[in-house]
């Protein structure tokens, strides 16, 4: 049995897994409960099939080890993994999508297209193992220092916003009104989403990997960060759309502040002439 095959018999048993619990429990979050783990099994896989001996392999599975670990720790401070840890955008759409459609949507979407997304976008360990034994290079060094950049942004990122959550409960309890309602300051104060440009970035990183060891950018592997990227980009104006019917000075906020890539804001003045 070659090493993609493995791969996709753990895809067949996740997908199974997850959608029975999410029948049993009535709760849709199972596949993001996995979704810092399952990619480490599959690079760890043709890291293993190498039997170890491929530094670009083992590069990626420490790598996407690195980036699990702290999605994991981050997604478990949130209460992820508890019983009742349902993300609410999924009630959100329990409420859009109705009867029998949100079953479909579930089985298809949910379970069939994200798992299968997290086999694509760990592919590019596939492209290195069928090049295995080309040289790691300067290319490569390159690459694993971007990608150890983007997670450092994502973890301050998620720190940041952490703080902030937990300063906001703070508040409430005390009988407050926090104000602003959202993030704003740090990484924020330069895109409204970092952590989301940082975890998308990180998997086309991860693509030129493989780009590298085929010495070639022309691989289908680029299928999964695309994929990834339209998933994020649905996940984003999901979440523009609650922060604005929340907060009325989201708008201004989003005038302001770039969506996705950091960069420098705008001052108050140019703000107020930009269309929202």
């Amino acid at each position: 049995m070659n090493a993609l095959i493995v791969c996709l018999w753990i895809l067949a048993g996740i997908c199974a897994l997850t959608w029975v619990l999410s029948l049993i429990t009535k709760e849709y979050s199972w596949v993001d409960r996995i979704w810092s783990i399952i990619p480490l099994a599959y690079v760890w896989v043709f890291a293993g099939f190498a039997g170890f001996t491929d530094a670009r392999l083992n590069v990626i599975a420490i790598l996407v080890t690195l980036w699990g670990a702290r999605l994991t720790f981050n997604f478990a401070r949130k209460g992820g993994y508890a019983p009742g840890g349902e993300d609410y955008r999924w009630e959100i759409m329990r409420q859009r999508i109705t009867g029998w459609k949100w079953h479909v949507f579930n089985f298809f979407f949910i379970v069939i297209f994200q798992n299968a997304l997290l086999l694509l976008i760990s592919l590019p360990s596939f492209t290195a193992y069928e090049n295995r034994g080309t040289p790691f290079g300067v290319l490569d060094l390159i690459v694993t220092v971007a990608f150890v950049g983007l997670l450092v942004m994502e973890t301050v990122a998620d720190q940041q916003q952490w703080n902030f959550h937990q300063w906001k409960k703070a508040e409430v309890a005390a009988g407050r009104t926090p104000q602003p309602g959202f993030l704003t300051t740090g990484l924020f104060s330069t895109s409204r989403h970092p952590n989301f440009f940082a975890e998308q970035a990180q998997w086309w990183v991860l693509f030129f990997f493989g780009a590298i060891a085929a010495d070639s950018v022309m691989q289908w592997t680029v299928v999964g960060p695309v994929l990834l990227t339209a998933l994020f980009i649905g996940s984003y104006r999901l979440a523009e759309e609650i922060s604005s019917s929340k907060y009325p000075d989201y708008a201004d906020y989003q005038k302001r502040v770039s969506p996705l890539i950091p960069w420098f804001p705008r001052r108050q003045e140019e703000a107020s002439t930009a269309k929202a």
